[in-house]
């Protein structure tokens, strides 16, 4: 297989949804990040593209409170950067701004002495207009063969089975899987673009990765805010399809696929298909699903007192769900998928519990926890067993601990989405959903899902706006593999008071 074509000089970069939240609040800053760091170059053309009337100095001004600048220097950068960025208003349907943004395309190109055109066509669209789009790209402004083009689209891809199919049959036809990059910005978080090179660099890793010496897997995600005012929104996503059939997938088929044959993209992401087919089916009656309600104090509102809602909503805001993976490696292990909103606080991590020493003078010890926290402050340790220092013989539990707050204070650690656009910008796949994917995600997701929004769905058992969610999570984690364990005996060593905080969030 030839290698992928890395764009470098003289790419031109088209954000589609230019006015929009995304492309303002995480398209253009990533593209500023990326520009701030030396990983775009300077001949960059970026040209922002929507309805909306904006002069070019119109879209740079409402683009310039969401760059990060934690430095002097990138503060010098903003202007520099906003010279590149230009502006076209036009229809997504129509024919007129599609043609515009071609020629001026081919007059960037035609300047700078450009034989082969690179062009990326970044849509943060609604998945309704996806297709309009991408057949008005291919039509009139695709460089053919006289360069290269990528395009890359948004989640969500698709609504169910059905839907996610039928979005992928219309856009087949005009763009090629290779040229097609379908973003899931977990895929490019630090810590899970970690998983890879953790398992498969580390030895030590290879002879306890498996059901021999795991018991349990959990994998967490938790947003302590409401849907705040987009209920209506929400209300016909949930929380199922809002993290876990994507987000939290993805997590899944990194932790816990075999080791792939090579650094080819193709290669990692047969690995995950393959993960992806040895997944059992769900069990519909072994799911906890629930719905907030106001805070304790009642100054925060319950998912229902949105007036954006059905009052009479069943819309699952926090969902707990378990499955197996039916291979060598993993059969007998249960996976917890455990995700919610407006709970306690805000992270995103996974937790391998090891198995219990069965037997032996410390059988009756706590269990061996690997912890990858994801999101906020990256961290990575592992819950150990070691004496208590001093005359002391008992035992405590401690941590090999590597946290990046500290351990790589200085590094520049890429927001997700600079990452991502850096990899598409590269042609590198190897972090971004393939069509099988999806097709295997979505059925394995599809049952589950018209089963919570049919006429037998459950009531969501209602939580308080700010608690660790429904009454029955603890009695569900339990049921299906997790071992709560003591934590009396288990803490963060204070140091200093930055890290005392940072460190207390991970316990």
């Amino acid at each position: 297989m030839s290698s992928p074509i890395e764009f470098k000089e003289d790419t031109v970069i088209v954000v589609f949804g230019a006015s929009g939240d995304l492309a303002k609040k995480k398209t253009f800053p990533a593209l500023f990040g990326l520009y701030r760091e030396g990983f775009l170059s300077k001949s960059t053309k970026i040209i922002g593209y929507a309805r909306t009337k904006l002069t070019n100095e119109e879209l740079r001004e409402r683009l310039k409170p969401f760059f990060k600048t934690p430095t002097e220097e990138s503060k010098k950068l903003v202007d520099e950067f906003l010279k590149l960025c230009s502006y076209i208003s036009g229809q997504y349907d129509a024919p007129d701004g599609y043609q515009e943004l071609n020629s001026v395309i081919e007059k960037h190109d035609e300047s700078r002495g450009v034989s082969e055109s690179h062009r990326l066509f970044y849509l943060a669209l609604p998945p309704s207009v996806f297709t309009t789009v991408a057949a008005n790209l291919k039509k009139y402004a695709h460089p053919g063969k006289k360069g290269i083009a990528r395009i890359i689209i948004e989640k969500p891809f698709g609504h169910d089975l059905e839907s996610a199919q039928a979005l992928q049959k219309e856009l087949a036809p005009l763009w090629t899987e290779e040229e097609l990059y379908r973003i899931d910005h977990y895929l490019g978080k630090e810590m899970v673009k970690n998983l890879v090179p953790f398992r498969f660099a580390n030895n030590f890793l290879s002879a306890c990765w498996n059901n021999n010496f795991i018991r349990s897997i959990q994998i967490s995600f938790k947003e302590p805010f409401g849907t705040e005012g987009r209920g209506g929104y929400f209300d016909s996503i949930g929380i199922i399809r809002d993290v876990m059939q994507n987000h939290l997938f993805q997590v899944l088929t990194l932790l816990m696929m075999e080791r792939p044959v090579s650094f080819d993209a193709e290669a990692v992401r047969d690995e995950k298909v393959h993960l992806l087919k040895s997944i059992k089916p769900f069990d519909k009656k072994n799911v906890l699903v629930g719905q907030y309600t106001k805070s304790e104090d009642g100054t925060k509102p319950g998912y229902l007192d949105d007036e954006t809602v059905d009052p009479k909503s069943k819309c699952v805001t926090f969902a707990c769900l378990t499955l197996e993976v039916d291979n060598e490696r993993w059969q007998g292990v249960p996976v917890i998928l455990r995700a919610g909103k407006a709970l306690n606080d805000g992270k995103v991590e996974i937790r391998v519990q090891f198995r219990e020493n069965s037997n032996g003078m410390f059988k009756d010890i706590n269990r061996n926890e690997l912890v990858i926290r994801v999101q906020p402050d990256e961290a990575m340790y592992m819950k150990m067993n070691t004496k208590v220092p001093g005359i002391n013989t008992g035992i405590a539990v401690t941590e090999l601990d590597l946290s990046y707050k500290s351990r790589y204070s200085h590094f520049y650690i890429p927001e997700a989405y600079e990452s991502l656009i850096r990899d598409c910008l590269r042609g590198d796949h190897s972090n971004f959903v393939r069509d099988d994917e999806l097709d295997i995600s979505w059925a394995l997701f599809t049952p589950l899902l018209n089963y919570l929004e049919g006429p037998d769905a459950p009531t969501p058992e209602p939580y308080a706006y700010g608690s660790r969610g429904p009454a029955g999570l603890r009695e569900y984690l339990t049921k299906n593999g997790y071992v709560y364990q003591d934590r009396s005996i288990y803490q963060w060593p204070v140091t200093t008071p930055d890290v005392l905080e940072s460190k207390s969030k991970l316990t």
